[in-house]
Order: structure tokens, then sequence, then C-alpha cells
């Protein structure tokens, strides 16, 4: 029976999370498997990989075959590093504690590497929210500002009063309708 590492997928729309199986190649995506290995959830950040190595290296050995995204999820993870140590043990290269010692190292490294990028990921998503919690105690501070403007009275405008302009006594101003009545050729009003 020919035999595959390959991923189930689980989980809903959108967000899918992974077994990792070894199954009968005829067997469907989602069906009937021989044994679980490991989950895969790529939602996360770095991806979250949880792997029985041993059992994975197990079957390498009996000849199953990984899928492309399983091979590289197997290798990741030091699976197909093992393998192949275990091959040069086979065939006397070395032995089996100088192939432990070297696989240990190996995994050291790795979880280095990856604690590194996930302080990495925490340390820029504490600068993001710095950041917004500044900008956010600016755009506070500016409301404050205004809040205080608007609360104060404003001070009075000093209106300025047009100057008072003399007038000319009625008794003028009667006669300067009269003499222009008797250039238009009319008899003058008379006063009461």
């Amino acid at each position: 029976m020919p035999v595959k590492i390959r991923l189930q997928r689980h989980g809903k729309k959108g967000k899918p999370f992974y077994w990792i199986v070894a199954a009968d190649s005829r067997a469907k995506r989602d069906g009937k498997f021989l044994e679980k290995l490991g989950i895969y959830n790529p939602n996360t950040n770095p991806a979250t990989i949880e792997l029985k190595i041993d059992n994975s290296v197990e079957w390498l050995n009996n000849g199953a075959q990984p899928t492309d995204t399983a091979r590289a999820i197997l290798s990741y993870k030091g699976v197909l590093l093992k393998h192949h140590l275990l091959g040069g043990v086979r065939k006397g290269a070395l032995t089996e504690e100088q192939a432990e010692e070297k696989f240990n190292a190996w995994i050291a490294e790795k979880e280095q590497a990856v604690a590194s990028k996930v302080s990495g990921l925490d340390k820029e998503k504490a600068d993001a929210k710095s950041k917004a919690l500044a900008a956010e105690k600016e755009i506070n501070e500016k409301r404050a500002a205004e809040a205080a403007a608007a609360a104060l009275p404003e001070p009075e405008e000093i209106v300025e009063e047009a100057p008072v302009v003399d007038e000319a006594p009625v008794e003028e101003v009667s006669a300067l309708d009269a003499a222009v009545e008797e250039a238009k050729g009319e008899a003058p009003k008379e006063e009461k």
C-alpha cells in the first residue's frame, strides 16, 4: 500500500488548520488515515507546528512519501535531517551518539532563530502600540486645548460709534426748500 505523509484540512472557511497524517495515497484528503503525526496552524505568526519527530522518521524509513507541503514542514522541524543522519548511522559513517548530538545542536539553533523572530514581532507590536498611544495623546491634547478655548468668555469687541454730523437749523433748510421750489416755478409752501 503506497503511504503518503500529507495534510488533512480542518477548521472553518478562511481559518484552516491542518493535521499532518500518514495515510493511504488512495484515501480521500480528509478521509481515513493510518496515524496522526502532528498539527500545523498557519493562522498564527509564526505558524504553529507540533510534530511527533520519531514517528515521522519511522514512517519515512518505511517508505512513506511526503507531499510538497508536508516535506517543507518536515524539513522545518528537522525530521528529514534526522532521517538523513540515521541513514549515515546505518551506513557506518556516524555513531548514534554523534547523530543525536548533531540533531540536538541543529534543534537548539533552530529554536534560537524562532525565538529571535518572535521577539522581533513582539518588539514591532510594542513599537506600533506606543506610536498609536502617542498619536492618541496628541489628539487628546488638541481636543483639550480647543475645549478650554471654547470655555473661556470671548473678549467683547469695541464698537466705534459713527461721528455725529451737525445738522443745519430748520430755518435754513426751509429757506433752501423755498429757493428750490421757486426755481422750479412753484409757489413756496407756507409754514404753519
